[in-house]
């Protein structure tokens, strides 16, 4: 490979790197302004678990968000054992475990959307390009109305 190859490879990496480190900033602020909205302090929307409690509380309950952590650590756990020996029934219920999770978070996209005042349409959004929603929650003037019990 010429060097003209090597350095215009090495220019569309960093172009991405750049990109991508955009991207993941605008995402940052989108949620801290998501958090604020709510009432919350924005600093809690980087802290990585404690982000995730409180958005469960800022859409929906908190009760959620413990059940969804306590879900993935069991069904990683029986990931791990399912690498160590074949079971249907250890299989079956890993699957059964990310079908509750797939739909706690598809209901948690709608109680935010809700939260927010968005409709169907919104939490749709939400559930399949939840980065782009997330952005316009952020930077909109959505007014937030608290969690739809």
């Amino acid at each position: 490979m010429g060097l003209i190859a090597i350095s215009s490879l090495m220019l569309l990496g960093g172009m991405y790197l750049m990109i991508a480190f955009a991207w993941w900033l605008l995402q940052i602020i989108a949620n801290w302004r998501i958090f604020t909205k709510a009432g919350e302090s924005g600093w809690k929307s980087i802290i990585p678990i404690y982000g995730d409690y409180i958005s469960y509380k800022i859409a929906w309950q908190p009760a959620y968000f413990w059940l969804t952590l306590i879900l993935g650590i069991i069904s990683s756990y029986l990931q791990g054992t399912l690498e160590t020996r074949e079971s249907l029934t250890v299989y079956m219920l890993v699957i059964l475990i990310k079908i509750i999770l797939v739909v706690i978070s598809i209901m948690y996209s709608i109680k935010l959307a809700r939260a927010f005042g968005r409709g169907t349409g919104f939490a749709i959004g939400l559930i399949f390009l939840p980065p782009i929603f997330m952005l316009i929650l952020g930077f909109g003037d959505d007014r937030y109305y608290g969690p739809d019990k």
